[in-house]
This record gives C-alpha cells, structure tokens and sequence, in this order.
C-alpha cells in the first residue's frame, strides 16, 4: 500500500510520493504535502511553462523561473 498524503493542491487524502523529488527543504515539503497525481499535474504544466516560455534547464536564471512556477502551482495562495 502507497503512503498516504492530506494533499494542499487537491485538498484530500492521496496516494503520496515515493520520495522526495526536488532537492532540499522544499523537496522534503512537497514529499510531505504533495501528492503523486498532484505532481503529474505539476509535471504536465511544467512542459508547458518551459515550452511557453522558451526555458531552457541549462540556464540558472531559467531554474529559479520554474522552481517560482512550481511553487505558485503546488502551493497556491
């Protein structure tokens, strides 16, 4: 049986991650709060926002865009 999470994105109990999938505090924070059809969802906007975007991986001005992206989805306000 998968772990379970209280999901913030979807607010209701969820099958959680295996484990963390961001590095640091905030990949220990979406491990504890995220749940895995939460993350596909944030992974599916993802392509979006790199492909919209024209976000490169590589470029570490364009990391600190999408780490912003993905905390303003997962963690909305």
């Amino acid at each position: 049986m998968s772990r379970m999470v209280f999901c913030q994105l979807l607010k209701k109990d969820a099958a959680g991650l295996d484990s963390p999938p961001y590095p640091g505090e905030l990949g220990q924070q979406i491990f504890e709060n995220i749940s895995n059809e939460a993350w596909t969802q944030w992974l599916n906007q993802l392509t979006m926002v790199i492909n919209e975007n024209r976000l490169s991986t590589a470029d570490p001005r364009h990391l600190d865009l999408i780490e912003q992206q993905m905390k303003d989805f997962l963690f909305p306000k």
